[in-house]
């Protein structure tokens, strides 16, 4: 059993959150405290800075001079979760074997027609071990990639093996609702299949951002104001990432708000939730009924999305506390685990999770000195 902490920035840019368990890196799973902790709008703004770049940069040349910039704020942010997480339980370095340390994706590109991805997350796992006194895990989708994987998405194991943990009843899906939407599909008689869906909340908090100045739509009032505008509905569900087949994955800004410009703020809201809940209706239908669809992610606190996608699919959704589940930690206590894997050496993904040929371990490992 190690003691692990992860810790995990989302696309949203809004925090970091570290959770501690304790684990096998199999399905014993102790769950521990965690702590969610809000970017600055100094360190926010830093870190879209780099995001902009690397949207400019795609993987082409020399890394911009904004990723430097976000990888120290990145290190400090994240040193000053996980000491503050340690020292409201009173522990102390010594007791944590090690770090799970996902960084923050500012830029990824699926396999295509052939080709081999790329993917990129920042933060710089020697300088956190350093400054923590506790080897840390990082980089952990970059091999994956080069094998030929989707590099993500990566908590899928980690929600098998919490399945298997608390025997639940199969088939059940898991539907992560952060920027994008991914699901993990677990059935008794094959390995688990998972793949992103398409957008979640990544679209809409940059609508409401845009036109309310609330990076989100707070309990999905402004959605529940407004109405569904067909005709941009089906533009946004004519993208060729939905022709795919499994394993698929998207970057947050695969796709725009083009589609919805023009309409007003509430009915750009509608439009682009009942855009999440088409996507993800049609991705679950298109593996079966689940006996339960646990939903985990900032989106399940937005009641018009899971209204509408327990709609779309003719099921109902129910958050992950439902089981006893932690949603706001869950993608923090994957990195943990994931961690733990990565330094036994054993599988983070699967060729039904990620289109990697075989299954990969992956991660790079930062000793503290």
């Amino acid at each position: 059993m190690y003691r692990a902490i992860g810790l995990m920035s989302g696309t949203s840019l809004d925090g970091v959150d570290a959770a501690l368990i304790e684990t096998d890196g199999e399905a014993d799973i102790v769950f521990g405290p965690g702590v969610e902790q809000a970017y600055t709008a100094k360190e926010r703004a830093i870190l879209q800075t780099a995001v902009d770049a690397a949207l400019q940069w795609q993987f082409s040349g020399d890394d911009p001079e904004a990723f430097a910039n976000a990888d120290h704020v990145l290190v400090d942010a994240h040193a000053h979760a996980v000491q503050r997480l340690l020292r409201d339980h009173e522990l102390h370095p010594d007791d944590i074997d090690l770090i799970g340390f996902h960084g923050q994706t500012v830029l990824h590109r699926a396999p295509k027609d052939g080709q081999p991805g790329a993917t990129r997350q920042l933060g710089d796992g020697e300088a956190l071990a350093r400054r923590l006194g506790i080897d840390v895990v990082y980089d952990f989708r970059t091999a994956d990639v080069e094998a030929g994987g989707q590099g993500a998405p990566l908590a899928p194991l980690y929600h098998a093996a919490l399945v298997e943990r608390d025997g639940l009843d199969l088939p059940l899906a898991v539907l992560n609702l952060g920027g994008v939407a991914n699901v993990t599909w677990l059935t008794a008689d094959a390995p688990p299949v998972a793949f992103d869906t398409g957008p979640a909340s990544g679209l809409l908090d940059a609508w409401c951002e845009r036109h309310t100045g609330d990076g989100m739509d707070r309990n999905g009032q402004l959605a529940r104001a407004g109405s569904v505008d067909t005709k941009a509905l089906a533009a946004l569900m004519d993208h060729a990432f939905f022709a795919k087949t499994p394993p698929k994955s998207l970057d947050r800004w695969d796709f725009s708000l083009k589609p919805v410009e023009g309409l007003s703020p509430a009915d750009g809201a509608a439009t682009l939730t009942a855009f999440t809940a088409k996507s993800v209706g049609d991705a679950i239908q298109s593996m079966g009924a689940p006996r339960q669809l646990l939903a985990t992610g900032g989106g399940r606190k937005n009641p018009a999305m899971m209204a509408a996608i327990a709609q779309a699919i003719g099921c109902p959704v129910e958050p992950v506390e439902a089981v006893g589940w932690d949603g706001d930690l869950m993608e923090a206590q994957a990195f943990a685990w994931l961690a733990v894997r990565s330094m036994r050496g054993v599988p983070l993904s699967i060729p039904t999770t990620t289109g990697v040929p075989e299954p990969m371990t992956g991660g790079e490992i930062a000793r503290a000195l």
